[in-house]
């Protein structure tokens, strides 16, 4: 958690920018956390297990309400786009809106929830989420603007309405068919805990982070990956061919339902190379998800590093979604001191990965991987501490 005067900083920080664009002053500042995935990908919108957390880089919102309805927003991340303007009933996709599309997005949905803007308002972001580094900025700033339009407009939406709302945005409004795990873990983290979530069943439980004297380091490969440009979503397509084929002998509903096992033994159904690695990765990786959530109760930090290992061994050579960066960052952690296991998170092809590490090693592996890929690619990585926080909330 962050130490109450730096929040108390940072909200009168963003409260004054909103004041130097808008010149008037904000009534309200919300915090929206970004997310990692401990184990879990690409694994939501085949049915199975996800376990991530919320962290505490993410995005801060300075909000104001007006009398008409009209709606201005800016972003201190993207200066150069000025303030965006259009009315509350004005809320179908257009380019021309750029990166508000995520928040029209959601108005749009929270709308079709039988919920009307009788107001517009001014809203001032801000966030220090890497760009482009696959902790889920959009999902933030989705569930940001939940959060901010059920606090200042009274709509008493459930939390689980917001997430497949935010889901609903990207697979309808900015056409990446991604599944739920994003918008449920931002919105519903807590601090100090990893949610475990059967995206098949929507159940859900809470683990404890007890990692003993380890930190989970995320290692950011400043490569940005683009979803909407990768190949998200024909991974996406491939598992779903993938499972048609399962179901002509088999009666199941999705990847995530079958054991190792019963892939095995009905992989021939497939009939394909490429599907059987990429239905492979998506029934296996299920499978370690629930088996890192065991050895994590059960204080088995050996075994839970091993299979976020395997975990990017299945990414990189079944699902193949990685990039030269994120393998060059988890072999060098893979070989350095103190570390358990390490792999990339989130949807691939860059963006960032995490290693469970030793708290005394960390400065030794930043110094060392941090020159060594500095060496081979020519600019530098990041690597900053994941700190577990709580979901969107009023600052």
């Amino acid at each position: 958690m962050k130490p109450i005067w730096r929040i108390i900083m940072l909200k009168e920080a963003i409260a004054e920018k909103f004041h130097q664009i808008f010149k008037t002053e904000a009534e309200e500042v919300y915090f929206s956390p970004g997310r990692i995935n401990l184990i879990g990908e690409h694994t939501d919108y085949n049915g199975g297990h996800v376990f991530p957390c919320a962290i505490s880089l993410g995005t801060y919102g300075a909000y104001r309400g007006r009398d008409d309805t009209q709606v201005k927003m800016y972003s201190g991340n993207l200066p150069d786009t000025g303030i965006i303007e259009f009315d509350v009933n004005d809320l179908e996709y257009d380019a021309k809106y750029k990166w508000s599309n995520y928040l029209r997005g959601m108005m749009l949905e929270i709308r079709e929830l039988s919920h009307d803007y009788d107001h517009g308002f001014e809203l001032y972001l801000e966030g220090d989420l890497p760009d482009g580094a696959g902790l889920s900025s959009s999902a933030s700033i989705e569930m940001l603007m939940g959060t901010i339009l059920n606090d200042q407009f009274n709509l008493r939406i459930t939390p689980i309405e917001l997430v497949k709302a935010g889901q609903r945005v990207e697979n309808n409004y900015i056409k990446v068919n991604s599944g739920i795990m994003d918008q449920f873990a931002v919105e519903m983290g807590r601090r100090n805990e990893a949610t475990f979530l059967d995206t098949n069943t929507m159940e859900y439980d809470y683990a404890p982070l007890d990692l003993n004297n380890n930190v989970i380091l995320i290692m950011n490969t400043n490569k940005p990956h683009e979803l909407v440009n990768s190949e998200y979503n024909t991974r996406r397509a491939e598992c779903e061919e993938a499972l048609r084929r399962l179901q002509t002998k088999l009666n199941i509903n999705a990847l995530g339902e079958l054991t190792k096992d019963a892939f095995d033994q009905y992989a021939y159904l497939i009939n394909d190379e490429t599907l059987i690695k990429r239905a492979r990765h998506a029934v296996f990786e299920n499978q370690r998800t629930i088996e890192a959530r065991e050895a994590l109760k059960q204080g088995d930090l050996k075994l839970f590093g091993r299979l976020v290992s395997a975990s990017h061994v299945s990414l990189q050579f079944d699902y193949e979604v990685s990039a030269p960066e994120l393998d060059m960052l988890v072999d060098e952690a893979w070989q350095s001191p103190g570390v358990l296991g390490a792999r990339m998170i989130g949807g691939g092809f860059g963006g960032c990965a995490i290693a469970l590490i030793e708290k005394d090693q960390v400065d030794e592996l930043v110094k060392t991987v941090g020159q060594k890929y500095q060496d081979r690619f020519g600019y530098a990585a990041d690597f900053y501490e994941a700190k577990i926080v709580d979901g969107p909330h009023k600052v």
